[in-house]
């Protein structure tokens, strides 16, 4: 049932968005290219073969952006670095970029006069594709020192004002979809082998990273650093059967434990390794497929986390399936299980994202007793719509927000850590594979519109009215919210028409008319030919 109350005092609230998806120039002001602009300039890899090239322009509208940020009210905006606009190759003895620099130090001082905290996240995806070229990025352990070399730059350039660092947003994605699947960039189908051995190389280096920050800045700047998993909630479809509960384990282990586990225990989850290694030995392989920490790194790797970031969307009932012996095996069929859904479940349209908050509750509560009730901040939570035509009246946002953050409320009286909670995302923006095709934003980006204007979706109007609130004083109020925020959004409505009724005017002017006016005169020119011939 719905638990009306309010947050504690001092409750951040916020939203977030990443450097690919929003900035845009690519390949301006000296920035060097990612492995997502090698990616996505790739033919039929990406929908519509849409690209981050020119994403939101948040590169140009860093003010116009945080006019929205002030709009919503909120306390923090997390966002992500890119690694090669301020280092262009990835290696920091190479070629710095000082124009990079500057713009990361120009939006962080415009947060902070506007008095909106920046949480900076020091990747979301984007490697120097030098790197990819050279080393062949994340399945190479010289990435430890390179990344660790580009962190200490941040610090040392941002860290007088940015006090909550983020290493890594979503390592699952970036080492599964990136080396296993290739579905993301870049784009490497490295089945069975390749996730494991990105993210083992990303824990350590976060470990690196965590470890350069208490021993050279911790003391000077006073700020933390942790890392984002996203994750969903496993529900076992039978609880009172002991393999659904295993496998709703699994399901949890070989995703948030993959990486939090190491981080929080010291090494990778048991159910993990004995799953890996004994399908590994069925393949003949002398040793597992997923690596091991010698007992120096464990100790190495234990503890270094100030707060956790968790990203969480969905849900899924899980069951015990297993796998026949494959020669091919992957990272999926190691866990032994399939995924369902609820039908009745709502899915505002993405066939992956379904509303399931009670999941988020049992999500938070699991981390509370397997991690030992860390800090938490919630980096990303957020539904997105398929864009068949422009929806600001966006109901099934404000029932998602109010469904999720309300799920926070009742982990907090339930005794779990959370001291934010970030909404995904500020802007429509471009959504890695499927391109422009999914929206997340809390404000729609007219994208055929060279000036990329942006409108408020009704639920700008409901999430601000949360934070005015700090969470859900009673039952009218809220109600009210909601009849308020629709209001708004048919406003909005009418002048985005009429705004796209005048960009399309002006696509008519400076397109028709100058391709009419050139054959008036071509025509003209033919006539006046044929007219002097006869004469």
């Amino acid at each position: 049932s719905f638990y009306y109350g309010t947050f504690p005092a001092g409750f951040l609230w916020g939203v977030g968005s990443s450097a690919y998806q929003t900035e845009g120039a690519w390949d301006k002001d000296g920035k060097g290219p990612s492995i997502w602009d090698a990616f996505t300039h790739k033919k039929g890899k990406v929908f519509r073969n849409e690209t981050g090239d020119s994403a939101c322009d948040g590169y140009y509208k860093v003010k116009d952006d945080i006019q929205l940020l002030k709009e919503l009210k909120v306390n923090h905006y997390l966002f992500s670095i890119s690694w090669p606009r301020i280092m262009p190759t990835g290696i920091k003895t190479e070629q710095l970029n000082e124009k990079g620099i500057q713009f990361y130090n120009d939006t962080i001082n415009s947060l902070l006069e506007n008095n909106i905290i920046p949480i900076v996240s020091l990747y979301h995806w984007d490697l120097p594709q030098v790197l990819q070229e050279k080393y062949g990025g994340w399945q190479n352990i010289s990435m430890i020192n390179y990344f660790n070399d580009y962190a200490n730059l941040c610090f040392e350039k941002f860290g007088d004002r940015v006090k909550h660092w983020i290493t890594f947003s979503n390592p699952w994605a970036a080492a599964e979809k990136g080396y296993e699947t290739g579905e993301h960039a870049p784009g490497l189908k490295l089945g069975g082998c390749g996730a494991y051995k990105a993210a083992h190389h990303i824990i350590k280096t976060h470990a690196k990273v965590w470890h350069s920050y208490n021993n050279t800045w911790r003391s000077e700047q006073q700020g933390m650093v942790g890392i984002s998993l996203t994750s969903g909630w496993g529900e076992p479809v039978d609880p009172h059967s002991q393999t659904d509960r295993d496998a709703a384990n699994r399901y949890i282990q070989f995703h948030l434990g993959w990486f939090a586990n190491p981080i929080y225990r010291g090494d990778y989850p048991e159910v993990m390794k004995n799953y890996v290694g004994r399908k590994s030995a069925q393949q003949g392989l002398r040793t597992s497929r997923l690596p091991t920490f010698s007992v120096q790194e464990k100790t190495y790797i234990k503890g270094t986390s100030d707060f956790l970031g968790i990203g969480h969307f969905t849900t899924r009932y899980v069951i015990q399936k297993s796998f026949p012996f494959l020669q091919e095996s992957s990272y999926h069929t190691d866990r032994d299980l399939a995924e369902l859904v609820d039908p009745k479940w709502p899915a505002p349209a993405p066939n992956w994202l379904y509303s399931v908050p009670w999941g988020f509750r049992r999500l938070l509560n699991f981390i509370k007793t397997q991690y030992g009730n860390p800090l938490i901040y919630v980096t990303e939570n957020g539904v997105s719509e398929k864009v068949q035509c422009t929806q600001l009246c966006d109901e099934w946002r404000i029932e998602y927000l109010k469904g999720y953050i309300n799920e926070i409320l009742k982990a907090l009286n339930d005794g779990v850590n959370v001291k934010g909670y970030t909404a995904w995302s500020l802007l429509d923006k471009f959504e890695w594979n499927k391109g422009f095709s999914e929206r997340f934003g809390f404000y729609h980006i007219d994208f055929k519109n060279k000036n990329k204007p942006r409108y408020p979706k009704a639920s700008v109007d409901y999430y601000k009215k949360i934070i005015s609130a700090n969470g859900f004083p009673n039952p009218r109020e809220v109600e009210n919210w909601y009849r308020k925020a629709m209001d708004t959004c048919s406003t909005t409505h009418q002048l985005l028409a009429t705004d796209s009724l005048i960009t399309h005017m002006e696509m008519v002017t400076e397109i028709v008319l100058p391709t009419v006016f050139t054959l008036c005169i071509l025509i003209s020119i033919v006539l006046l030919i044929f007219y002097l011939r006869n004469h």
